[in-house]
């Protein structure tokens, strides 16, 4: 390892350059070998090989004369940005910039140097130790969680994911769960996947100030809960406790788990075809995990220790229903609009206002109680996700849309009805024929309506009229069978017809 000088980081000790002489001429190591193991240049190591006495070093103080008055202003900024996160502090590049609005015409490279010196200089400085209390929690009581944000490989596409964490504090047993994004129904839908890993619902659950679980920072411990997230631990029955702002040591084990994890399972970086082969295999990886040796029972693994802590682990029967919930009104074209993206709804409901129940991966639209849509979820921007079905009542009276219509461009139907439709649509008036085709459809299923097709075809003759007659043929109910009578209760006299009772009663009603 290179040694440096107290007050020169970049110069190297005597002791050092005497090893560089000894692996030389002694050992014969060549001067390329000892550069590059050393990762210096092969004419610092030339230099070092002529040396006898100990380098002397004229100048030990770097002097900053390009700042001149600017220096307490860039030490002052440095100073304060300190006890800021380490993602609020400027860089050398945005600190250069504001010093050039209040005046300063030097060069960047005095404004980097600057910020070297400031930031070594800190390290050098003694500070106090904090001092800490170890911690020991029991088993099935405390679970803590975190996100992370990592960089994998989905679908052949470098993209930044959110990872949610889970480590039971007992066993150190972890979960670990990704996301395309840090949203409340991805922390919903992360807690059921966690409970159902580990089998059980644990007392507490320790928590960072996240936007998604606390709305409300108090004095001390005291915190405001979102009401969606309490919901989710009234259904689970369990404790949420926020930690103390910037005080990581009160789920150190979790923060301590974020960088082992970024280690073990992406570096290098994963590559999966989409998140469900991630999320699966990060599920195979934490059980693998679970297998290394406990970190405070020596004796025991990570998975010895989860076996005797599942059993206290509150069992549940249903899981939550983790959505978040948007009131939003249905545009003309039978739109709703939610992150950025479009998803239909039926035609029926254009104008009014419905309820847009938003899951980890899909999205149900309600109205008046019940389901009138579902979705699957998309995370790209300014996309159109289109049900086919939706339109139909808008094709009816405007057949023509049929041909250029958006939501048909891309329709996934069986080919049989495809053909069929392209058959007609060739002819006069093919439109409102095929619309009154794909209205029946609806009605009867698209089982239904392929098989008509197929016996269409099969005739050779394409027109609704058909069509239409085929798929009545198969939605006819069945005929009742033709009972036969038993010989015992077959008649051994039939009755003969007498016409003149009739008279009698026609006779007798005029007697009246």
């Amino acid at each position: 390892m290179i040694r440096y000088f107290a007050d020169e980081p970049w110069v190297l000790s005597m002791d050092f350059i005497a090893e560089i002489r000894r692996r030389h001429f002694i050992s014969g190591e060549s001067i390329s070998s000892i550069a590059l193991s050393l990762n210096l240049s092969r004419t610092t190591v030339r230099k070092y090989l002529r040396t006898l006495e100990e380098p002397i070093y004229q100048r030990k103080i770097q002097s900053f004369p390009k700042l001149g008055e600017f220096q307490d202003r860039l030490k002052q900024w440095l100073d304060t940005e300190s006890r800021l996160p380490k993602k609020q502090r400027r860089t050398a590049q945005r600190l250069f910039e504001a010093l050039q609005t209040e005046g300063y015409r030097g060069a960047y490279d005095s404004v980097q140097r600057y910020v070297k010196h400031w930031k070594f200089e800190r390290r050098q400085t003694p500070t106090a130790t904090t001092a800490f209390i170890p911690l020991a929690f029991p088993p099935g009581e405390t679970c803590q969680f975190d996100w992370s944000e990592e960089l994998v490989e989905l679908g052949g596409i470098a993209r930044k994911i959110k990872v949610g964490h889970f480590r039971l504090s007992y066993s150190r047993k972890m979960f670990v769960v990704a996301y395309p994004c840090e949203t409340q129904e991805m922390v919903l839908d992360a807690h059921n996947r966690a409970f159902v890993f580990f089998g059980g619902v644990p007392l507490r659950r320790v928590y960072d100030n996240l936007k998604t679980v606390v709305d409300t920072i108090f004095v001390g411990k005291e915190r405001k809960f979102n009401r969606r997230f309490l919901t989710l631990t009234n259904h689970y029955l369990f404790e949420p406790v926020a930690c103390t702002p910037a005080a990581g040591w009160e789920k150190g084990q979790i923060e301590n788990q974020v960088g082992n994890v970024r280690e073990w399972l992406f570096t290098p970086k994963a590559r999966f075809a989409d998140f469900k082969a991630l999320n699966e295999w990060l599920e195979m990886r934490c059980e693998e995990l679970a297998k290394r040796q406990h970190p405070t029972e020596k004796t025991r693994t990570i998975a010895d220790c989860f076996s005797d802590e599942q059993v206290l682990l509150r069992p549940f029967t249903a899981r939550f229903d983790g959505y978040v919930e948007h009131l939003l009104r249905v545009s003309s074209t039978c739109l709703i609009r939610l992150d950025r993206n479009h998803y239909s709804v039926p035609a029926i409901w254009v104008g009014k206002v419905v309820s847009v129940r938003i899951n980890a991966d899909s999205l149900r639209i309600v109205a008046n109680g019940e389901i009138i849509a579902r979705h699957e979820r998309c995370f790209g921007r300014d996309k159109f996700i289109f049900d086919p079905w939706h339109y139909l009542p808008v094709l009816e009276k405007k057949p023509g849309a049929l041909r250029h219509g958006a939501p048909f461009q891309n329709w996934d139907v069986p080919v049989s009805i495809q053909r069929v439709g392209d058959r007609l649509l060739a002819q006069p008036k093919g439109d409102k024929a095929f619309v009154d085709v794909l209205l029946m459809a609806k009605e009867a299923g698209l089982a239904a309506m392929e098989t008509a097709c197929e016996l269409t075809l099969e005739t050779g003759i394409i027109n609704a009229s058909v069509l239409i007659n085929e798929l009545r043929r198969l939605l006819e109910p069945p005929r009742a069978k033709s009972l036969t009578m038993a010989e015992d209760l077959s008649l051994r006299v039939e009755p003969t017809a007498d016409c003149s009772r009739y008279d009698s009663l026609l006779g007798s009603r005029y007697a009246h």
